[in-house]
């Protein structure tokens, strides 16, 4: 059950929200999902947004930096870290303005978007596992 937050989550708290909801994801998902760090900031840097072409920050909810796994095992094993970016303050946001789901669920499919990165799925592979949830 979610909090009835008297004031918006912390990052740390916000990392609490992310970790709890990766432990709903079925196995093997769950397993492969904890090679990838998952990191919380406000918004995403200015370097970003601009490699993005993103003016407004809060247009970025989520971000996967890494090699999906699906090139990751064809080619030799990548150094690049894989690492997904939550940005508390756009997820705070959208879920501020839509009023229709709880905070754990909207963190939920931002994480299962971004894994979807990590794991290569395609935008109907996402859309498939996104409505199962729904």
């Amino acid at each position: 059950m979610e909090p009835k937050w008297g004031n918006a989550p912390s990052l740390e708290e916000f990392s609490s929200i992310a970790q709890e909801a990766l432990s709903t994801f079925p196995e093997p998902f769950r397993q492969l999902a904890q090679r990838v760090s998952i990191r919380v900031s406000d918004f995403a840097d200015e370097e970003t947004l601009e490699a993005l072409s993103i003016q407004d920050p809060y247009e970025l909810t989520g971000l996967y930096s890494g090699v999906a796994m699906t090139l990751d095992l064809v080619s030799a094993p990548s150094t690049y870290p894989a690492v997904i970016w939550l940005y508390r303050r756009p997820i705070l946001n959208e879920w501020a303005q839509r009023g229709d789901v709880t905070l754990d669920h909207l963190v939920f499919h931002v994480l299962v978007h971004e894994l979807g990165h990590h794991f290569g799925w395609s935008d109907d592979e996402l859309d498939s596992v996104l409505e199962r949830d729904d």
